[in-house]
């Protein structure tokens, strides 16, 4: 054989190996990334879908899902979904949704400062029969560091309650802030927590609604989101 052609099919055999390492190496990062983020909702979709973006050629979509608690109160949890995983154009008011993917945020600047937007991003999506397992309902987990000095208070009734916010890192250097609320011991825990500190919790998605006070005159009703979380360790 040509001593030429054993040296270029032998760099081809190198660069193909190169590219696969690459890519592997690609896809294992994106799965780590996605590890540390994970949601799991089941509910049924109350809105339509309305348009929010695109990224090349794809479009994604905002809708909205009410989960029902053990109590039998409901969350509404927004949920932005591709193009390409439901067709958005059909009439899906009314049924049961599994939604599989992360708690993500942005800032939206309004009001001459930054209000935190949070929404589900579904990677996953499948319309369900109408009888499914509500225990295993909504469902979180989240890998990331405290990136705010936790507020600890308590209720008038004396129940203990503690705010965080949890930077999780996300692919291509973005991360996502995401407030949770601790309860009792949780929250006793949490209160010690500094800054940068490594946390890993489980918990629920919930919704709240609140008035926003606008101006002397003037007020808004407004929907918070957060985890309230089940467990947390440090």
């Amino acid at each position: 054989m040509d001593y030429d052609l054993i040296v270029v099919k032998t760099l081809e055999r190198v660069y193909k190996n190169y590219y696969y390492i690459i890519r592997g190496r690609q896809k294992f990062m994106a799965d780590k990334m996605f590890e540390n983020n994970q949601v799991s909702i089941i509910g049924e979709i109350v809105s339509d879908f309305q348009f929010s973006h695109e990224v090349y050629g794809e479009g994604f979509y905002m809708m909205e899902v009410s989960v029902r608690r053990l109590s039998d109160c409901m969350d509404y949890i927004p949920v932005m979904v591709s193009e390409r995983l439901i067709n958005v154009e059909g009439d899906y008011i009314g049924k049961s949704v599994y939604i599989g993917g992360q708690f993500r945020s942005f800032n939206r600047h309004e009001e001459k400062k930054n209000r935190l937007v949070l929404s589900v991003f579904a990677r996953e999506l499948e319309v369900l029969d109408s009888d499914y397992d509500e225990d295993a309902a909504n469902q979180i987990f989240l890998d990331g560091y405290i990136c705010k000095e936790a507020i600890y208070r308590k209720t008038p009734l004396g129940r203990e309650i503690a705010d965080l916010l949890v930077a999780v890192n996300r692919s291509y250097g973005k991360s996502d802030y995401i407030p949770c609320i601790c309860w009792g011991r949780n929250a006793r825990f949490a209160s010690t927590f500094e800054v940068g500190t490594h946390v890993q919790i489980w918990g629920r998605i919930q919704s709240r609604d609140y008035v926003k006070k606008l101006s002397e005159t003037q007020v808004e009703q407004r929907t918070a989101y957060e985890v309230s979380v089940s467990k947390i360790e440090a």
